[in-house]
Parts: C-alpha cells; structure tokens; sequence
C-alpha cells in the first residue's frame, strides 16, 4: 500500500500498471477503477527479496531484543536480517500482535506457530495491519487474499497518536551508529544516504507513549567486519540525527540492552560502553574523559579479558510470591546500587559497613560494581522500577582471597525486603557459582546482634564454625559438600 493510495488520490492522471502475479490484499488498499484513467497489463515477477540467514551476532540481538518483548505486545519489525533472526527467538511467546510499516518472510513462522495471533491488540484486533512487505514468493502467495492482513496507507499505519494507542506497543528499529549521548543516525553514511529515515521517529515516539510500550534501536556493536564500532564518540561528519538522544529509550547490540531514557550523559556513556565491542570500549571511555562525559577516576576495565556471565542471570521466587530478577552487576549499575544504599536504614547499614556511615561516595561504589566476574562476583537483586529501569533491592558479593580459595561474602538486603527469603536465596546462589568455580570456603564477620544474617548461615546445610572475639563472629565453613549437614 505504501503511498499509492495517498498518490492517486492526488494526481491528475492516474496509470496502473496491472500485474496477475501481484498478490491481492486487504484492508484500505483499493482503488475503483473509475478512479484510473489507464490500465496498461505487464504481467511479471514480482521482485523477491530472499530470506536472509542470521549470523550468531544477529541470533544474539534478537534474543536480547526477545527480552524486552512481554506476551501480548503489539510489535513494529521491518524487514532484514535482525528482524528474520529476531523472529527465531519470539516463538515461544504469545498473543503477539503486528502494527508495522513493513514486515519480510519472518511473520509466517510466528502465525504458524501461534505466537502471532493478533487477539491482545487493543486496535485492528485479529488483524496484522501493515503499509507493505517484501520477501519471497512464498510471503507474496501467504498474503494474497488473506483477511487476517490488513494493508492500509502509510499515513494511517505511522501515525504515532494511532500507533500509541496499541498497549505494549513495542517499536523496533535498526540503527547504522549511535553517539556516546544516545543520538542514532540510520539514513547515511556520513554524506552518503544509506536509505531514507521512514517511520523511525514515528514509532519510536508511538511506542514511548504507549501504555507499556518499548520504543527499542538495534545494531550490531561493529561494522565492515569488526574493524569499526558503530556505538561511537561521535557521529560521523555529515551523519544525519534520525532519533534524537531525547527520543531513544532502548539501545541493544549483542552484547546487550542500553536502557538511555532520562539518563544522565555520563549514565548514558556507561550504558552504551557496556554494550559496545570489547575491543573498541577503552578508547570509548578515554574518548567520553576527554570530553568531560564521566569523572576522570572512571575505572577502566580489561574489557577484551572481562566477560560478563550472562549464564548466572536467573528469577526466582521469594516467600511472598514476588518474583526476583537475580543477575551479575553491572558497571551500569553504580546510580542504582547507590541509590540503594542510600534507601538503607542506619542499622542495615552498621550490620554492613560496621559503622554509621552516610556516603556512598562513587569512588567507592564503583568498586562494587566494576569488577573481573572472577575472583570478585556481585549478584544484584532487581525488581523493575517505576519508570521501567531496574531497581536494585539486594547485592550479595565474595572476594576471593589472594593465593588461596577461600572468600570473604557479605550482602546487603534493601529494608523493605527484609525477611522474605532473599538472604537465603543470595547465599545459595553464591554459594552454587563459586563451588562450581572451584571456590573451598566462605567466612564472613557477623555482628552479634545481626541474628537474621547469622541464621542464614546456620541455615545454610554447611558446618558452620563460629568465632566471637568480643565485638562480632567470624563464621568460617567449607562449601565443597565435604563439609554439609
């Protein structure tokens, strides 16, 4: 449909070109006959564009992109390669529906195999609503005389008051590069045009407004085969801004999900360096110094040597029947994790820090939450926040002392989690990762007052030994299962 409908209706002189192997489709896309002043027949093949394979890259950024995505969502994908290997990781889920200006041969696979049904959209319900596709015969022979799609023009299907009023409407949409402050050019090449910016800036702001909506940007983190990054200091001279820094809320590479919406810029350097390529995240980070984007103690990473153990996120289940996101922290993670421990009462705090502090200074915190995974792990406990980042409610860390394998392990319960099960939850995560690491031991120091925190160690399953020195307990214990109860 695209904007032949609109074109016609508006010029002097109207030709169609009259096409048997076209297929015939639905919605607002006729046009009476009377309305044409020439038929001219050309029977021909239709141009197909063939099903592109994915590359374990783009597997990636679709299944980080699958992540954002909840059962019920509305989705606006177009067509390539990020799309068709996107649609691999949506099929397990449900009642998906589709409010796009284009779609490829990825659809078919999502109907067939019931994760697209069209039943949850809150417009055109059962019915997937696009401007055009492009794919292959096979696509073209799907959609011909087929009700469930409905092609309209493009000025009905981009419109974003129209598009926000879909509930978790989620906006897809590719990038060529993307600045250290958030700002996405997709059209060019420097000054070379790549493509036009089509309803980018149209669903983006769509899915913004929409209740529960996702408004997302993907790229691969590099270009011309590794050798450049496309998250970037700046944009490249003559770079067109398609979606301003104002406007992105997720980025996503395959090296994760950017979260950008209402950042700081030096919040939002540090999300963009996490998900760039390793190799290109030094000179980022010296790059946003220089430019007085981060404080210039920032601590920079090993980051070709420092990998994030993305095996050990999990969600699991407290008392109460809240479900808990438990993930490795993150460098992202330093205004959230600060936020919580400036949240703490005065007595979480002493059982913590054995002290009555009041700063958390970011030289200090940024110790927590940059760390090599290895011989320092940090689990966070997050629940979503209101504005639809995370809120870190529980941090639960082990060193791992030098020359031996014993660890030192220490958490921190947000007040209004207490007594829900998460310190248990904590210590057996802990303990599970660093066994499996060949860790032999955990000791921690307990004040004698902290009963809660020594009953999960007594709880534990281990032989616990306890040492009181006059101020405090020094529990020792052996993790390797030699040594459980």
């Amino acid at each position: 449909m695209d904007i032949v409908k609109s074109a016609a209706a508006n010029a002097r002189y109207v030709i169609a070109q009259v096409n048997s192997n076209m297929p015939r489709t639905m919605g607002d896309s006729f046009i009476h006959v009377n309305k044409i002043d020439a038929l001219v027949p050309c029977d021909q093949p239709v141009i197909e564009v063939p099903v592109p394979e994915a590359d374990e890259t783009l597997q990636q950024i679709g299944r980080n992109i699958a992540r954002l995505v909840d059962d019920g969502s509305t989705i606006e994908c177009g067509i390539g390669r990020i799309p068709q290997a996107l649609a691999e990781s949506l099929r397990n889920k449900s009642e998906l529906g589709i409010h796009t200006e284009m779609f490829g041969d990825w659809i078919i696979d999502l109907i067939e195999c019931g994760a697209i049904t069209c039943t949850k959209k809150t417009i055109n319900n059962g019915k997937v609503v696009a401007s055009f596709c492009m794919g292959s015969r096979r696509l073209y022979d799907y959609i011909d005389n087929n009700p469930f799609f409905e092609f309209h023009p493009t000025e009905y299907v981009n419109d974003p008051y129209l598009i926000s009023q879909h509930d978790k409407m989620v906006g897809i949409n590719m990038g060529l590069e993307v600045d250290l402050t958030g700002q996405v050019c997709s059209d060019s090449l420097g000054y070379q045009f790549y493509s036009g910016f089509g309803g980018q800036v149209d669903f983006i702001r769509g899915a913004a407004r929409s209740r529960g909506g996702k408004a997302i940007i993907a790229l691969p983190s590099t270009a011309r085969d590794g050798e450049v990054s496309r998250i970037v200091p700046h944009l490249t001279e003559g770079a067109g801004v398609v979606t301003t820094r104002g406007d992105v809320h997720y980025v996503v590479t395959e090296y994760g999900v950017a979260y950008l919406h209402g950042k700081s810029i030096r919040e939002r350097v540090l999300a963009l360096v996490q998900i760039a390529h390793p190799k290109f995240r030094k000179e980022l980070l010296q790059a946003a110094k220089a430019h007085h984007y981060v404080e210039q103690d920032q601590i920079e990473m090993a980051w070709e040597e420092v990998r994030y153990p993305e095996e050990l996120e999990r969600y699991d289940t407290l008392r109460d029947g809240t479900q808990i996101f438990f993930r490795p922290v993150k460098p992202t993670d330093e205004p959230a994790l600060s936020e919580m421990l400036y949240s703490l009462s005065r007595k979480s705090v002493r059982y913590r820090y054995f002290t009555h502090t009041k700063t958390f200074p970011h030289k200090d915190v940024q110790q927590v939450t940059n760390i090599d995974y290895e011989n320092d792990l940090a689990i966070v406990g997050v629940v979503p926040g209101p504005g639809g980042e995370e809120e870190i409610v529980a941090i639960a860390q082990y060193f791992l002392s030098p020359d031996s394998q014993s660890a030192e392990v220490a958490f921190i319960v947000q007040d209004e989690w207490q007594k829900k099960g998460m310190g248990s939850f904590l210590l057996d995560y802990l303990t599970a990762t660093a066994r499996e690491r060949g860790v032999q031991q955990f000791y921690a120091t307990v004040l004698p007052d902290n009963k809660a925190m020594l009953q999960i160690f007594y709880n534990s399953g281990y032989r616990v030994q306890t040492e009181y020195d006059g101020e405090a307990y020094h529990i020792r214990y052996d993790i390797t299962g030699s040594d459980a109860e």
